[in-house]
């Protein structure tokens, strides 16, 4: 499934089953994320992870950018699926691409790149909670062209596991959902990078 458009190209590895709910009310989760990140003239693949599909190793320079998406498995599982997915993470992390990874993303990315991912020993966590942003954040291109970072924003959590250490792990900073346009302005930045003429 494309979306087809001018230079910039992007793909979605999709790590869930489209529920026939996400495919009666948005056709299916890429139209999702290609809605929510995507612009006029870029180039959205999709990739079906979760059922072995995953992009051509010699492909990968074409691509500005990956997105990895929730999902209900354990991203400290073994199936061969998420094995191969830690590999492509870890590829794409040697060549200095952008990934932006959502709940189950941002678990398994963490764990490609050496943290360590667990089942949570307090159980689920599932409600609406304040996250407080970092306030020595250093400089990040990615969010230059935020007017304002407000000093906290609220994300739905409805997930058992978590991230026991991720020492090792590159991520910076941690993102999940809303305020839904913060966040949303904050993911699009840091994938898309800063905007031409501002380089």
């Amino acid at each position: 499934m494309k979306i087809n458009g001018g230079n910039k190209r992007f793909a979605l590895l999709l790590a869930a089953k489209d529920s026939d709910y996400v495919k009666k009310v948005y056709g299916g989760y890429f139209n999702v994320f290609v809605e929510t990140f995507g612009e006029e003239g870029e180039r959205w693949d999709l990739f079906r992870v979760v059922d072995g599909e995953f992009p051509d190793m010699n492909e990968l320079h074409k691509y500005h950018g990956f997105v990895v998406s929730g999902s209900p498995f354990d991203a400290f599982g073994n199936d061969l699926w998420i094995l191969k997915l830690c590999f492509l993470l870890q590829t794409l992390d040697a060549m200095e691409k952008k990934v932006l990874g959502i709940c189950f993303g941002h678990q398994i990315l963490c764990r490609a790149l050496g943290g360590k991912i667990g089942r949570s020993y307090d159980g689920w966590d599932i409600g609406l909670r304040k996250v407080k942003l970092v306030d020595d954040l250093p400089p990040c291109s990615y969010l230059d062209d935020l007017e304002e970072i407000p000093p906290s924003l609220s994300i739905i959590e409805c997930h058992q596991d978590e991230r026991e250490s991720a020492e090792l792990a590159k991520s910076k900073l941690e993102m999940a959902e809303p305020d839904r346009k913060c966040w949303e302005k904050i993911c699009r930045s840091f994938l898309k990078g800063p905007k031409l003429g501002t380089l």
